[in-house]
């Protein structure tokens, strides 16, 4: 299993660990101090006698390369800043699947409401959900109601009562 810790951070561990070695400390004691398995400090000792530094040196990770660059990354955030209705969405609220549209139409990258789901909570972003008010809803009588009838039901509490024992 790979270690947590992005590619320079490894490298960086790999690089001391062999100069830890080189300057005379056992293997052991050098995996027991950075938390690693004496055989891994073994490996990288092995592949430092027999590329040198190159062998230490951070390798690219296999897999699909991410869709967005940084830069575009970027211009996400910059757009969910700014009211959907400014890129001809009828409300204002972001949902997934309206970031999808916009990086589908602007970048033309498609990704799965789904995934920018995760990718939007990962970044710090809430899901957004409209407010659901009834179209009869009436703000004069409600704060009428409000001010008037319900302190005088308030007052009304039934006292409880003593239970049996």
């Amino acid at each position: 299993m790979r270690s947590k810790g992005s590619a320079p951070v490894l490298e960086t561990v790999r690089r001391r660990a062999v100069q830890q070695v080189l300057r005379g400390q056992t293997q052991a004691a050098v995996a027991i101090a950075l938390g690693v398995h004496p055989v891994t400090i073994a490996k990288w000792v092995a592949r430092h006698r027999a590329e040198g530094d190159v062998g230490l040196a951070a390798k690219p990770t296999p897999g699909r390369p991410r869709y967005l660059s940084p830069g575009q990354d970027q211009q996400v955030r910059q757009w969910l800043a700014q009211k959907p209705t400014s890129h001809g969405f009828p409300t204002d609220l972001w949902t997934a699947r309206r970031v999808a549209e916009l990086i589908r139409r602007k970048f033309e990258i498609a990704f799965h409401p789904h995934y920018l789901r995760a990718w939007l909570t990962q970044r710090g972003y809430s899901p957004q959900r409209p407010a659901r008010r009834p179209r009869q809803r009436n703000e004069a009588n409600i704060l009428h109601w409000v001010a008037n009838d319900w302190p005088r039901i308030q007052k009304k509490r039934a006292t409880p009562k003593p239970t049996s024992s």
